[in-house]
């Protein structure tokens, strides 16, 4: 394996050669950004379309002979496996009240680590109830202290501990404004499986400055929990670079996941084209050339009338409709511009790893700065979770 900085050097500059590819809201743009690609995007059945967005390999081959950079990026983007082929069997009172996906990611995890020193007290940050907790105190004999912001969690995590008889004691309390630094100070090591945005890099900057001896993390929703309108980079290398990472930015990098039901994807594929739909009637009544976003919603307004959404939005925004509006006409054109969407979210698919790894650089790198030796891998099949990078670190001793 390369260093990591000349690892994340190499993809830095890839990104910045490739930012007109994945740097643009597709949402926002009534023709193709690209005219080099838009017969080859127009070509695409809605079926290839679907089958390549679900295969990041074949989405890079596909376009490969369009895009010089791309042949770069299976070796900047891929990691290696820290796991074996099936998790371990955990007893059943163990896994006991975990559901499905969540059990065998928390096993992969697990499993994935290197093994826990003999006499460590673990630190379970952002836990909820404390699965990932239990499976360590139990297969490691370890105590295990569990933070958590919700308190009826922390109860009824502490219930679920002491019915097992496991040595864990949650902790409630705002990883984002609390001072844990004490807490941080009497463990040994830090676990973090899919704490979100700024509730993990808040862990490792509390865990950098108590000098914690070993971290073990797998980041996730890098976009939550950050002030601005940019992403502020914590590693130095980072901190160098041109990029300026927006919030879709770092939407982008979660955007691969696993199969959700179909009911889940016709309400989603419902929701893109009425808010589509909503957006080219604001641009043609109010004379609006920017996309014209509106606030998250029950999934319920889903199953009504176009023309009721519509008007929801409309009054979320402060805008009067027309007492006669074609809204039949304004749904057929949001289908034109979905298909285009979609075709242009294709493209800036090809990179949404890249930004992922890009990001799991520089939380890497910044441990590197605060003594620490790092290594990352890949803990589960994509299948299991997209968010499957682990990065481990332990003080570097020989630097003490």
């Amino acid at each position: 394996m390369p260093s990591l900085t000349s690892h994340f050097q190499r993809l830095d500059q890839l990104l910045n050669d490739t930012r007109g590819y994945w740097q643009c809201v597709a949402f926002s743009c009534e023709h193709y950004p690209w005219p080099e690609l838009t017969t080859v995007l127009e070509n695409l059945s809605d079926e290839q379309v679907a089958e390549l967005d679900a295969q990041p390999s074949q989405l890079i081959g596909y376009f490969s002979t369009h895009i010089d950079q791309l042949s770069q990026l299976p070796e900047l983007t891929d990691l290696p496996i820290s796991t074996q082929a099936q998790p371990k069997a955990l007893p059943f009172w163990l896994s006991n009240g975990i559901k499905g996906r969540k059990l065998t990611q928390l096993q992969c995890f697990v499993d994935g680590l290197a093994p826990v020193q003999e006499g460590s007290t673990i630190l379970e940050w952002c836990a909820g109830k404390g699965h990932l907790g239990r499976l360590l105190a139990h297969q490691h004999q370890a105590p295990v202290h569990s933070v958590e912001i919700q308190q009826h969690l922390c109860e009824q995590g502490e219930q679920l501990a002491d019915k097992l008889n496991l040595p864990i004691h949650f902790h409630q309390g705002n990883v984002l404004t609390d001072d844990f630094s004490a807490l941080i100070e009497q463990c040994d090591h830090a676990v973090a499986l899919h704490a979100c945005g700024g509730l993990h890099q808040s862990l490792l900057r509390q865990a950098c400055q108590q000098q914690t001896p070993r971290i073990s993390i797998s980041p996730c929703c890098y976009h939550l929990f950050i002030n601005g309108d940019y992403y502020q980079p914590m590693s130095a290398a980072a901190q160098a670079s041109s990029l300026r990472l927006t919030s879709s930015d770092l939407k982008l990098a979660l955007q691969q996941t696993v199969t959700a039901p179909q009911r889940v994807r016709r309400v989603r594929q419902k929701e893109v084209l009425w808010r589509l739909g909503f957006d080219q009637l604001v641009r043609e009544q109010f004379k609006r050339s920017q996309y014209t976003p509106v606030p998250s919603v029950g999934k319920q307004i889903f199953s009504g009338e176009f023309s009721d959404f519509c008007l929801w939005a409309a009054r979320e925004k402060g805008l009067t409709l027309p007492a006669k509006c074609d809204f039949a006409r304004y749904l057929k054109l949001a289908e034109q511009r979905k298909r285009m969407t979609e075709r242009i979210e294709l493209v800036r698919h090809l990179f949404r790893r890249a930004i992922e790894v890009w990001l799991v650089l520089d939380r890497a790198l910044y441990l590197q700065q605060h003594n620490y030796q790092v290594g990352l891998s890949e803990f589960c099949e994509t299948e299991i979770t997209p968010r499957n990078i682990l990065i481990e670190a332990s003080i570097n001793s020989e630097m003490q």
